[in-house]
């Protein structure tokens, strides 16, 4: 079996003696395709094991029983009906384990008839190979279908949808190790003014001007969405409330400071309103509450007569 794996010059070969050792190394370098000796001890288990893990139910199990005794070699070779259901019972055996494939082989053959298994058992890794070539292929288009709708393409900051599958998770975490998280809402000022004087085009070269100064002011921990239209969401990791005021001030004076370049012709002062909370005991795990306290906090902001940070 080594030699004719080797022969086929597709990949590389690691061999255990066992099922226990085999799944360590399984798990540490997630092989394409695993041929698993029937006759081991446990062979089974392994493939259910595998199976029973997303990370590694998609490797390509291939279980092969090797008859080696003369009435093994005549129940293959018999077209009774008795050895059909015994084969049959084997193959659904491995199969409902979670094998992908199952080949009863006869050793001890003449060379003629060695030729005909050593086909079948080219192909089937051939088919193995294939499998988990598509399955890669899949998860790389997915991966690119994931980071596009969970983008937004006018400003290239993560969307909406990307805000509320990061914000649980971020307090998951921060909670779990007794940590801080923050979030930072803002609105430009008066935007509606600028789409109704300058145009749309406009308005959208400066939201992508304001994306471009967030990134490049804010801490590489630091998150920054587009939550829709004007409105952008930081969440600020290992961050209390103090120096999420400091951070949401800093950032007011960022925008204001300078004025946005929109082209040769035009340059844009812009201002926006802030609102800044800190998540506490009493928050739901959705982040909903420390949401709703961020955007009340920017709708007082507002009122106030904006370009300002509220945070308390």
């Amino acid at each position: 079996m080594l030699r004719l794996l080797s022969e086929l010059n597709a990949f590389a070969i690691e061999v255990a003696p066992n099922p226990q050792e085999a799944l360590p190394l399984i798990q540490a370098q997630q092989p394409d395709l695993l041929v698993i000796q029937a006759g081991q001890p446990g062979s089974l288990s392994l493939c259910e094991q595998l199976k029973s893990q997303s990370r590694l139910a998609w490797i390509y199990c291939f279980v092969l029983e090797d008859s080696s005794d003369a009435v093994s070699q005549m129940t293959i070779d018999s077209a009774d009906g008795e050895a059909a259901v015994h084969y049959a019972k084997k193959q659904a055996e491995a199969l409902a384990a979670g094998a992908d494939a199952y080949l009863n082989i006869p050793l001890n053959r003449e060379t003629s008839q060695q030729a005909g298994w050593r086909s079948l058992i080219t192909a089937q890794i051939q088919v193995g190979l294939r499998q988990v070539r598509n399955y890669r292929e899949l998860i790389r288009a997915n991966d690119v279908l994931s980071a596009i709708a969970l983008l937004d393409p006018l400003t290239e900051l993560n969307n909406r949808r990307a805000f509320e599958w990061e914000l649980p998770r971020q307090i998951q975490n921060a909670r779990e190790r007794r940590g801080l998280i923050s979030l930072i809402m803002l609105d430009v000022d008066f935007f509606k003014l600028i789409n109704d004087t300058y145009g749309h085009l406009i308005g959208d070269r400066a939201l992508k001007v304001l994306a471009a100064r967030l990134r490049h002011n804010l801490r590489f921990y630091d998150t920054p969405f587009r939550y829709g239209g004007e409105e952008f969401v930081i969440i600020l990791s290992e961050t209390g409330a103090q120096e999420a005021d400091m951070i949401a001030n800093r950032i007011c004076q960022i925008i204001n400071a300078q004025p946005f370049a929109i082209d040769d012709t035009l340059d844009l002062t812009i201002t926006v309103s802030i609102g800044a909370a800190t998540l506490d005991s009493e928050d739901d795990p959705k982040g909903l509450s420390l949401l709703q306290r961020a955007d009340d906090r920017l709708l007082r902001a507002k009122s106030l007569g904006r370009n300002r940070v509220v945070s308390s």
